[in-house]
Parts: C-alpha cells; structure tokens; sequence
C-alpha cells in the first residue's frame, strides 16, 4: 500500500478507500474513544492527580510518569519584587563567600521572654569572646538577665503565634540583625528551651569549617507533609519540590543573604502555607526553608538539624525532658548518635535512616538538643563539663 493511499485518525492509520466499510460503523467507535482518551488528557491536565495510589494506577512510577509528559503549565509575569529576588539568588550562589579574617557564630535565641538557660549558655560562651555574636527576640516580654553576654541583646521584636507566618518573620529579623555584623559568618536559631551538647570549641570547629548549612529537609508524601501542599503555590513551587523538615537550622552567610533576599518563595508560602489553605494545616516554619534550599542548592544544605530533638511520643510536640528524664546517661547518648531518622507520616510510616556526614566524614549529628524544662538546669549545670567533654 502506498503512504499515498492512507489517511490517518488521531494515533491510528486507515485505509483511504474505505468504499467496503460500512460509513455510519467504521471510525465511530474509533473518534468516540479518541474523544475520551482527550478527555482523560484535559482533565488530567486541569486537574492533576496527588494522590500516589490513584496514580498506580495509570503507571508503576504514579504521579510522576503522568506529568513527564502532560504539558509544562504555563507561568505568569513577576512582579519587580520577585524579578530581583531571581537575580539576586542566582547572583549570591555563582559568588564565592565572603571570607572573615575572625569569622565569628551568632547565636540567635527565639524566645517567648527569658531564657531560663541564660547561666548554662554563659558558662558555654566563657573564654570565647571576640568568636560569638548573641541576638535575642523576645516575642511577649523582654527581661533583664544577669550575664554580660545576654545584656542589651534584644532585637526588634513582634509577637509570633505558632504555626503562622510570623514565626518565620521572626527568624528573618535574627538573620537581618546578625547580618549586620560582617564577621558573622554561621548563624544558629535557638529555642529558649535548647541547652548545648559539646563545648564551645567543638561546636565552632563543626559550623566554620564546613561549606553547608545544616537545614532539615526531606519528603513526606504523608498527610503531615505532601498532604499541606496547597496547587496555589504552582508554578513556582510544584508538589514535587514540596519538602519538610525542623525550623531550628544553622546556616551558612550566603544562605542567610538568600533568605533575606527571597521575596519570590516567601510570598507564596505567607499567603498559601497557613493554618486552615485549603482545608489543611500548613506550617511555613515546617516547609519554607526545607523546600526553597531543596529547589536552589540542594548539595549546600545537609538534609539534617543539628539541633536533636525526640519524637518517640508521636505528639503534636516533641518530648520534654524533665529534671528526672536528664542524666550524663541521656545527654551522652544524644551526643553519640550519628544517623539522622526521618519517618513519613503515612499510615504505613516509611523510615529513612542515613549518616550524618561533615565534609565526608560521619561524625555525631547533634550540637544541641531541645526541648529542656527550666527545671533541669540546675542538673545540667552540675553534669556540663563532663558531658561535654566526653
């Protein structure tokens, strides 16, 4: 047959005499399945599937084999705002670091009002002035404290509710006072329930002299993760970049000018990561910083926090460590620990387990652990030196 004599409907090839079949029979049953199939593809399209065992059932690798070849949905035009967050970002990562001839951390405290771990922090700090920089945001009251190191620290401070946008505004106002500081090179968001698990030396040994920040970041397709993802945050931010992770960070001065920067990301995740979007309770502190490092520089983050906490009560909240719960037993064993663990919050919870590496080498994950009751300090004080020089 010659190519001249066939004629083509959708993806199938018929005849071009078609005298001898039956006109009100042939192709109808053919366009009326090439109309579903279209239909499929739109809706598809219009409305893409999330869930990954609806998915299954189109294809073993779900949503992700569907989209690869549905068309790229289309973008809009940025405001001026987020034109100059995209150049800025790129900008800050194709520039090498700013150097510090006495690099210096800043611990920034993200407080209700005291800090009833300020003696622990100061016999921490001890020696090491001239290496350090303290920043406290007090979101209800300021207090007066007793050591030099934490007087007149207090930053510009707003309140801040749990679960809302501003509680990252407040770590964007410890990241915007520390960067003041040109030495400040690694920047650390405490809680007032954090204590420190090494001394001083150790801690600043880990942050200076590695090229990463250590971010939380890792996929949850679970409820508690991918199930906040709000189809508001497209284009910028696809599901499929959607990370999760602990708020409590340190990071590098590249990352910290990035943060402050971006006005592209931020805006999608104040307006569209809320309790309540959609029917869901998304938490921005949960979600920001995991996904933006995850889609920009995901080999400048760690995948971890340095920051321990524990989850093993499967609570809204981690444990609370009482002044019973903390023995040189306790704070030893966190310090050793040198895998991180994340679980998925599916019903059938999927657990990742993998090394904690600092520059290629496993070293412990930890630096501090949270969240401690101000009854516990008087044990830690007691046990501090031997712990952290274990």
């Amino acid at each position: 047959m010659k190519i001249s004599d066939v004629w083509s409907v959708g993806f199938l090839v018929l005849p071009a005499n078609h005298r001898h079949i039956h006109p009100s029979k042939g192709p109808l049953w053919i366009l009326v399945l090439l109309c579903l199939v279209s239909l499929f593809v739109i809706l598809g399209y219009v409305y893409p599937l999330q869930n990954s065992s609806a998915c299954l059932l189109f294809s073993s690798r779900g949503c992700e084999a569907l989209t690869d070849w549905l068309p790229s949905m289309s973008g809009r035009d940025y405001t001026d705002a987020e034109m100059a967050s995209k150049a800025v970002i790129k900008e800050i990562l194709s520039s090498p670091p700013t150097l510090s001839e006495a690099p210096k951390i800043a611990f920034m405290f993200l407080t209700p009002g005291p800090l009833p771990f300020e003696k622990l922090w100061a016999l921490f700090l001890q020696g090491h002035e001239g290496r350090f920089s303290i920043y406290i945001h007090a979101s209800q009251e300021k207090t007066a404290y007793e050591t030099p190191y934490f007087m007149d620290r207090h930053i510009r401070s707003d309140k801040v509710e749990w679960g809302q946008v501003s509680m990252l505004d407040a770590e964007k106002r410890l990241l915007a006072s520390a960067m003041e500081d040109p030495d400040n090179q690694h920047f650390v968001l405490l809680s007032d329930s954090c204590i420190p698990l090494h001394n001083f030396d150790y801690v600043y040994d880990y942050l200076i002299n590695t090229n990463i920040s250590f971010i939380d970041s890792f996929i949850d397709p679970g409820p508690h993760g991918n199930g906040r993802y709000s189809n508001h945050m497209l284009p910028e931010v696809p599901v499929s970049d959607f990370r999760k992770g602990a708020q409590w960070f340190t990071m590098k001065r590249k990352h910290a000018l990035i943060v402050m920067a971006d006005n592209l990301y931020y805006s999608k995740f104040r307006e569209y990561c809320r309790p309540g979007m959609d029917g869901r309770n998304c938490y921005c502190d949960e979600h920001y910083l995991p996904t933006v490092f995850h889609m920009i520089d995901p080999a400048g983050v760690s995948g971890w926090s340095v920051t321990h906490v524990d989850w093993s009560e499967h609570k809204w909240h981690p444990k609370s460590y009482t002044a019973e719960d903390t023995t040189f037993e306790i704070l030893h064993n966190i310090m050793s620990i040198t895998e991180t663990v994340h679980a998925t919050s599916e019903e059938m919870s999927v657990v990742a387990i993998r090394p904690c590496l600092w520059n290629g080498e496993k070293r412990p994950c930890y630096l501090f652990a949270r969240k401690f009751l101000p009854e516990t300090l008087g044990t830690v004080m007691l046990i501090f030196n031997n712990y952290t020089n274990t």
